[in-house]
């Protein structure tokens, strides 16, 4: 059996809802915002996203959701043929794997040679580890 045949495409959906909250929370302007805006050396007269704020909120759900299928595929393969439920301890570890290792780590290359420095990238990779790991959470129980 496929993979994609052992996902649940509604709670790839929800995850993918609940990452762009998560991301609205993290990066508010009474949380992070305004710290990580000044990191990235930018003015409090700069406004984020550039002109059209439907295509940065369009882009940004389309990326959460391939982040979602990407995790809901992890999911199905460590589930197995027959798809298994996984224990919410392996689920919060998976979570966390993805997190740290492909977004975290993956994105530290590309602060750095953007000229940014930690300060940003823990504050993006901050959001990526708690979005995959809710997603994960998400995903992974709701079997």
């Amino acid at each position: 059996m496929s993979a994609l045949a052992n996902i649940n495409f509604a709670a790839v959906a929800v995850a993918a809802v609940a990452a762009i909250a998560i991301g609205s929370v993290w990066f508010g302007p009474r949380t992070f915002f305004p710290v990580w805006w000044k990191a990235m050396g930018r003015s409090t007269d700069e406004k984020p996203g550039g002109e059209n704020m439907g295509i940065v909120f369009g882009g940004t759900f389309v990326g959460q959701f391939a982040q979602a299928v990407a995790v809901a595929l992890v999911m199905a393969f460590v589930s197995g043929p027959n798809n298994n439920t996984i224990a919410f301890g392996d689920v919060v570890i998976l979570g966390l794997v993805m997190g740290i290792g492909l977004a975290g780590a993956a994105s530290l290359s590309h602060r750095l040679f953007a000229g940014q420095n930690f300060k940003v990238w823990i504050l993006e990779a901050g959001n990526d580890i708690a979005s995959i790991l809710v997603m994960s959470l998400i995903i992974g129980l709701w079997r």
